[in-house]
């Protein structure tokens, strides 16, 4: 077993926790000499308010480096031979510290030939000088904000950017807020058609959430859309008492009130905005929460919700994808128990991108391995992409995903919320509803 694999148990007390890093450690690494492996570093929050979500890039990642092993591993020209996947895990621990910390130990330690992975954009953004000055291919699988590629103050040429983008998800969320939210809204109430919706924003002290409110802002300007912002609030990132401000936003008469908030933040926001300040908008959630925590933490009070998403663990669009997600599903299942989120999806797809680049560079030399990145073309793999193929932009490496939107349904039966695709029409399964407890907002 390699030395970074290698765990030791140095007292009885600590026994359950060594085995349980142990088993994670050992799930991705394998049993040969560094020269005849493949070394991704991971990227997760393993600890901190993001943890949940690094858990499942992990254990997604994990299954795809399984995959490829156990199909041979990654042909490799210039040593003449498939080499095994290894991947080394690096805890973020969702801090800027700590990001900083673990990326630099993957690249100067453990010496890995490229990364995958990174969650929060203010993390990701705070390491990749790091990332920068070692000439380190990453894959940023998780950060949404369009600074991780389109900063100048840092050489960012070597991070490509797998995931969909603030300006991509925060535009498309707003028109589809207006051309179906707002119609639904007006007709119920007997509204004029060109009222317009009111819109208010809760974001996070970041770059994601400054990207999502200049997306926002952005799109309704330039679409000249029929919406009128009535609050546009900032929290902290990791917060967990939304009572002031959500009285000040529903003091402001909002329809819908769109979060740009993690996992753990937005859980308690519903919670607080539905339970206790008796907010009774329509909440939209960002693409990171598509997780089973989110539907087992906001329970009903998530009911008629809206998700925008390109994975879902509890929905399949249809298409030629269909077989190969619940293949994904179910592989994860079997390992770990549960299903995968969305970011695990974008992890899982990660290391399949890396593997590929190596392959086609014929080397695992990094210069070679970034331009075999950026000429990319590889189908894809369990997330819809435009045009079925996965590349990056040429200006600022993005890759750019097919969307939907999903409304969430109690299911009197299960006693859980679950999905539905409502738009686009191409994949939809129901169309959107508007809940009998909705309150129409005024000034």
């Amino acid at each position: 077993m390699p030395k970074h694999c290698k765990v030791q148990i140095v007292d009885a007390r600590v026994l359950i926790i060594g085995i349980v890093l142990a088993g994670l450690l050992i799930a991705g690494c394998t049993q040969h000499e560094s020269g005849d492996e493949l070394k991704i570093g991971v990227v997760a929050s393993m600890t901190g308010p993001a943890s949940t979500t690094g858990k499942d890039m992990w254990q997604s990642a994990v299954i795809a480096a399984e995959e490829i092993n156990a199909k041979g591993g990654v042909y490799v020209k210039d040593l003449g031979k498939n080499i095994q996947v290894n991947l080394i895990l690096g805890d973020d621990e969702s801090t800027r510290e700590g990001g900083l910390k673990a990326v630099t130990r993957l690249i100067t330690e453990n010496k890995v030939d490229g990364l995958v992975g990174g969650f929060s954009s203010a993390v990701v953004s705070a390491h990749e000088s790091v990332v920068s000055e070692h000439r380190a291919p990453y894959i940023v699988t998780g950060a949404s904000s369009t600074v991780i590629t389109h900063r100048t103050d840092v050489d960012t040429s070597s991070v490509f950017h797998h995931c969909t983008t603030t300006d991509d998800y925060g535009r498309q969320t707003t028109l589809f807020a207006s051309r179906i939210i707002r119609p639904a809204i007006n007709e119920r109430f007997g509204f004029s058609d060109d009222r317009p919706l009111r819109l208010a924003l809760l974001v996070q002290d970041s770059p994601y959430g400054k990207g999502v409110e200049s997306a926002v802002l952005a799109t309704v300007a330039s679409e000249n859309l029929p919406v009128v912002i009535v609050a546009n609030e900032i929290f902290k990132m990791g917060e967990t008492d939304y009572h002031t401000v959500l009285t000040s936003i529903k003091a402001a008469g909002p329809d819908v009130v769109y979060p740009a908030a993690f996992l753990n933040e937005q859980v308690p926001m519903v919670i607080q905005a539905r339970r206790d300040v008796g907010l009774n908008a329509i909440f939209l959630a960002v693409e990171c929460n598509d997780d089973p925590d989110y539907y087992s933490g906001i329970g009903q009070y998530g009911e008629y919700s809206i998700m925008e998403s390109r994975f879902s663990p509890y929905v399949i669009p249809p298409g030629p994808l269909t077989e190969d997600i619940a293949a994904f599903k179910e592989s994860y299942n079997r390992r770990w128990g549960g299903f995968p989120g969305m970011m695990g999806a974008s992890t899982y797809e990660g290391v399949y991108i890396l593997a590929k680049a190596v392959e086609n560079a014929g080397t695992r030399d990094k210069k070679a391995v970034i331009e075999s990145l950026g000429t990319l073309k590889m189908p894809q793999v369990i997330e819809y992409m435009e045009d079925g193929v996965i590349s990056f932009t040429p200006d600022f490496r993005e890759s750019k995903f097919e969307l939907y939107w999903e409304q969430l349904i109690w299911n009197q039966t299960g006693h859980v919320v679950r999905p539905v695709i409502v738009w686009p029409a191409i994949v939809q399964q129901q169309p959107f509803i508007l809940p009998a407890w909705f309150e129409a907002g005024s000034a």
